[in-house]
């Protein structure tokens, strides 16, 4: 065995301490998938939530997501990070469940009586940032959620959706554009 796969082999089970319990979760310890929750469960609903627009929805992605780990820790290669690895088991479970479905829209603020702002109005520009996402197609969507709400890179993003730097790049790009018109 080369030095190579043997610093592979330690990266994806022993230096990194999400890779070691991603092998524990591998050889079946279900309390190593409730550690790998606690970590990335935060990150991962975000992403989910900013993908599908609807709280219910992200939640039962973020469920897919995990039941998907469990089954498939053992693929791990340690080819990219954990935190990469578990972004892309998320949006290949987000894909699967949003298929053709639009994300829904955001409610509308009711009115108060007393013009007091309330945690509704003070929320407007969320909304209207949650809005603009929304009009994006999903492809922009998830490279913008990743790059500027996860504070991922442009490798890390090509890697987690399996498309070149330069697409990422230019999805980017594109996004920012229609971001812009939206939001004036």
């Amino acid at each position: 065995m080369d030095n190579r796969s043997v610093d592979s082999e330690e990266t994806a089970h022993g230096r990194h301490p999400d890779a070691r319990v991603l092998a524990r979760v591998a050889g079946g310890d279900a309390s190593a998938l409730g550690e790998l929750y606690g970590r990335h469960s935060g990150a991962l609903f975000g992403f989910l939530y900013r993908l599908a627009g609807d709280r219910g929805t992200a939640e039962e992605i973020l469920q897919d997501t995990l039941l998907a780990v469990w089954r498939s820790a053992a693929t791990y290669q340690g080819r990219s990070s954990v935190s990469t690895w578990l972004f892309g088991v998320a949006r290949r479970q987000a894909h699967n469940r949003l298929r053709g479905i639009p994300p829904p829209l955001a409610a509308e603020p009711y009115e108060r009586a007393d013009n007091v702002p309330g945690p509704e109005e003070l929320a407007v520009g969320a909304e209207r940032v949650q809005e603009a996402l929304a009009r994006l197609p999903l492809a922009q969507r998830e490279v913008v959620v990743l790059a500027f709400l996860n504070d991922l890179g442009h490798q890390e993003i090509a890697e987690i959706l399996g498309i070149p730097v330069g697409t990422v790049k230019s999805r980017l790009h594109h996004a920012r554009a229609t971001l812009r018109g939206v939001l004036r």
